[in-house]
């Protein structure tokens, strides 16, 4: 069973990594797209603009919801790394807390602006603007389900020290 579950945990990562690279695809497209017509045809278009914007924003928050690990974050851990591991579980299970409760809290008013947004739409591509903010949902979803895993981990003690961690206190 949980051979399976790291096949399928394994197969929707390498899945989140291709939507991530047809984000960054869409926009390298959009940007070529926008200099050639720009500065060779001399026919500046708007929706490139608009093609490049939407797609670093989903490509920012889904790769942070779905493809950055934990250890590949980039932190400031040098009051982290030098505590003692009890102190640093603690410190993690605080943070994990906080960070879930922030999100939480925020998650209602987030959703109904998101809702909101339904009446506006993209200057160039129509596009509803619930669509395009709706990333930031599933963005806030995702990190209170990372920060409860990881506070779950820390305070059953299965955490591992991240690799800058282990470095810094020379294992």
């Amino acid at each position: 069973m949980t051979v399976r579950l790291g096949a399928i945990g394994r197969w929707l990562r390498r899945r989140a990594e291709d939507i991530s690279v047809a984000l960054l695809a869409t926009m390298f497209v959009a940007l070529i797209a926008q200099v050639v017509f720009r500065y060779l045809v001399n026919f500046p278009m708007g929706w490139t603009d608009e093609i490049s914007l939407i797609t670093w924003v989903w490509l920012v928050l889904w790769g942070a919801a779905f493809v950055v690990r934990e250890s590949e974050e980039i932190r400031f851990e040098l009051l982290h790394a030098s505590a003692p591991a009890p102190v640093r579980r603690t410190m993690t299970v605080v943070a994990a807390a906080a960070l879930v409760a922030l999100f939480a809290l925020s998650l209602p008013a987030v959703i109904d602006y998101v809702a909101f947004m339904k009446v506006q739409r993209t200057a160039y591509l129509h596009i509803r603007f619930d669509w395009l903010f709706s990333i930031y949902v599933i963005f806030a979803v995702a990190a209170i389900v990372r920060y409860l895993w990881i506070g779950w981990r820390a305070l059953m003690r299965t955490d591992k020290p991240s690799e800058a961690t282990r470095a810094a206190l020379g294992l």
